[in-house]
């Protein structure tokens, strides 16, 4: 790793690369500096000039996640269209987050084993945290305009509608990542939307 000195985008770039990488093939467990720096050919003290601590490293490769689940595709999203609201825009939010396809379950064993490496470390804890409350105030948009709609249920406060239903994806997810095939996608798909029939019931 020998780009031009001053070339600090280029350098950033194989960097992240390679930490991306490891968290593809080994996930957060085998994410160290002497991997990453295995995957660059460089040395780890060539690696302290970017990351001085292992937290450092954590805390980049979640945002590495972070950026890399904003820009992937939304299938579902996208087939409800631009202007899809209250529950078929939950509803698709939703499945966006499963493990229906190869890539997503892939993406989704990664989060998954960045959990543990979150909840030893406090700080990481506070940004993982902080990702899914984002990720509710969204949800409880799309339930608030469900519920003008009169398409949910309105004795629950569509933050609350918001927590149940991120809590059933992620559970759903952590099911079909350990039993892919008692969770197949159209078992997903059919959970999630009885999860949600329920939601439009008012006892």
């Amino acid at each position: 790793m020998t780009p031009a000195r001053g070339d600090h985008a280029a350098r950033r770039a194989e960097v992240s690369a390679a930490v991306w990488r490891v968290l593809t093939e080994r996930g957060f467990a085998g994410l160290t500096l002497r991997a990453v720096a295995g995957e660059l050919g460089a040395t780890t003290g060539l690696l302290t000039h970017y990351f001085p601590s292992k937290r450092a490293l954590l805390r980049y490769a979640l945002d590495l996640l972070d950026e890399a689940h904003a820009a992937r595709p939304r299938p579902h999203t996208e087939a409800a269209g631009p202007g899809a609201e209250g529950l078929a825009a939950l509803r698709a939010a939703l499945l966006d987050i499963l493990a229906l396809t190869p890539e997503s379950a892939a993406g989704g064993r990664i989060w998954v084993s960045s959990w543990d490496a979150a909840l030893a470390d406090p700080e990481l804890a506070a940004d993982h945290a902080a990702r899914y409350r984002r990720a509710r105030t969204r949800m409880a948009g799309f339930a608030a305009a469900a519920q003008d709609r009169g398409e949910l249920r309105t004795d629950r406060t569509p933050e609350d509608l918001a927590g149940a239903a991120q809590s059933f994806v992620l559970g759903l997810v952590v099911q079909a990542l350990f039993a892919p095939e008692e969770f197949p996608p159209d078992r997903q798909r059919q959970l999630l939307d009885g999860f949600l029939a329920d939601l439009t019931a008012t006892s």
